[in-house]
């Protein structure tokens, strides 16, 4: 199994990087991982301080079994911000970047060319610092999704975004009256989907904006589990256990993969099994195997 699978991340929960209270907290949040973020969510004025607030954070951090997953997203690379970004964070050994607006494998290409430099700067392993993309916020990147694949070891996750996808086209909203993804951005969110399992990374589903409504959060994540997506971004604290929750397989999913897989270690040279009156075959297994895998046994 990938690595994605035995380490996946169910819950990755956004921290502006210019808000020290914030960031002290965030670690006692409950995430799977945290986005100390320097693009959005920080104004430009106050961009020097946030590299400064989250090259500290980093830092009291340390090593040891409690750190949590830490991510940085920077600004994109054509804002001409990243390398300030990187220059400010790594030495504070993230466990990755999340680059936004990325177009594709070439973006992930020269990422990795400037992570590479500032890792031999800081005495890290090569490849340490792993990507997670932001895979469709422009429209030109959706269709050059398909690149990812074999771009960079680094590539760990491609996730993908609404509001920057929603300017870059011109639309109005989003989502329909029942809080569903309109055409454009269910069509993002697929790609983004069957670009992560062609390039054999995780796939991260996109942040929902009204942290108040946690039915339609748990309806959501419960939609994208069922789809392949193993994990998802979060704005608030409030999101994060109905993500850890759903993103993991229930104990009937995992008994039943267990019989499933017990079923074909009986009989090693079968093609089909019955199983309960439904026959089962190649797919059915590999689907048991990653059930297991996901869930840690």
């Amino acid at each position: 199994m990938p690595e994605l699978i035995s380490m996946h991340l169910r819950s990755l929960l956004f921290v502006p990087g210019d808000q020290p209270a914030k960031l002290a907290r965030a670690p006692e949040r409950g995430a799977d991982a945290l986005i100390l973020d320097l693009e959005d969510s920080v104004a430009p004025a106050a961009k020097d301080k946030a590299r400064r607030e989250v090259a500290a954070f980093l830092k009291s951090l340390g090593a040891g079994p409690r750190r949590p997953y830490v991510v940085v997203r920077v600004n994109g690379l054509e804002t001409g911000l990243a390398d300030d970004d990187l220059n400010a964070v790594c030495q504070g050994k993230p466990d990755a970047i999340m680059l936004p607006k990325a177009m594709g494998g070439s973006s992930i290409i020269h990422l990795d060319a400037k992570l590479a430099v500032r890792e031999a700067e800081s005495n890290l392993n090569e490849d340490s610092i792993k990507v997670i993309a932001l895979a469709t916020e422009m429209a030109k990147a959706v269709f050059d999704a398909s690149s990812y694949a074999g771009s960079s070891a680094r590539l760990k996750g491609l996730a993908w975004g609404v509001e920057d996808l929603s300017v870059d086209i011109g639309g109005q909203v989003t989502r329909d009256h029942r809080g569903y993804f309109l055409g454009p951005y269910a069509f993002a969110r697929n790609v983004c989907l069957l670009a992560a399992a062609a390039a054999k990374v995780q796939a991260i589903d996109t942040v929902m904006m009204d942290f108040r409504d946690l039915e339609a959060m748990r309806r959501e994540c419960r939609d994208a589990w069922r789809d392949g997506f193993t994990g998802k971004l979060a704005i608030h604290p409030d999101q994060v256990a109905i993500i850890n929750e759903t993103f993991m397989p229930s104990s009937d999913d995992i008994s039943h993969a267990r019989a499933v897989i017990a079923a074909f270690e009986a009989n090693p040279g079968a093609g089909t099994l019955s199983i309960d009156g439904r026959l089962y075959d190649a797919p059915h297994l590999a689907r048991a195997k990653r059930t297991i895998a996901l869930a840690g046994n």
